[in-house]
Formats: structure tokens, C-alpha cells, sequence
């Protein structure tokens, strides 16, 4: 009898450590499980944020804000566009060239040079 006794209160023992160690282990998963799901929330947030500053950067009227503000450019102006009329694709580069410096002189202001 006593080496039953002295049997049980070991796999007693055996037991409650076993127990201790699977709630300990239990506990540690979960505050795991906890800290990944707060990351999982604060990457949705982060990766709502940078849609919408994609989003934001993509229109065209930050673009041309941009344009101006940054690179210095303006609006197109009708008096300061130039127009080359009768160029056609089928002649040889000369012909192309003759008539661009052609344009460009003609529509020079008098007494300029080209």
C-alpha cells in the first residue's frame, strides 16, 4: 500500500506540473495571438493611409500644382505656341529641316536675326 500511495502522489504531482505548464503555455499563445491582431490593425490602418495619399498625389491638380510650384512651369499660351503647317511625314529629314527653319523664320519678329 505504501508504494501505491507513494505511486499516486507522484502522478499527482506529474499531473499539476502538466497542468501548470499547458495554462502557462496557453496564456503565452494568446498574448502572441493578441500582439499579431494589433499589428494586423495598425497595418490596415497604415495601408488605408497610404492608399489614400496615393490617391491624393495622383490628381491632377496636385500634379500642376506641383508643375508650377517645384518646376517652375506655366500654362500654355496661344501667343507663344508655334504651329508648323505643311510638313509632311513621307519627305526626307532635309525637307523636314528646310521647313522647320523655314517656320521659325517667318514667324520671327522683323529686323531679328534667326
Amino acid at each position: 500500500m505504501n508504494r501505491l500511495t507513494f505511486f499516486l502522489l507522484a502522478a499527482l504531482i506529474f499531473c499539476a506540473l502538466s497542468l501548470v505548464s499547458a495554462q502557462h503555455q496557453a496564456r503565452t499563445l494568446f498574448v502572441a495571438l493578441e500582439r499579431a491582431q494589433a499589428e494586423e490593425k495598425q497595418l490596415d490602418i497604415d495601408w488605408s493611409r497610404l492608399q489614400y495619399q496615393q490617391s491624393a498625389l495622383g490628381k491632377s491638380a496636385r500634379i500642376a500644382d506641383a508643375a508650377r510650384t517645384q518646376l517652375k512651369m506655366t500654362p500654355v499660351i496661344p501667343g507663344r505656341t508655334q504651329y508648323l503647317a505643311g510638313v509632311v511625314l513621307d519627305t526626307p529629314p532635309a525637307t523636314v529641316a528646310t521647313a522647320a527653319s523655314a517656320a521659325a523664320a517667318a514667324s520671327a519678329p522683323a529686323g531679328s536675326k534667326p
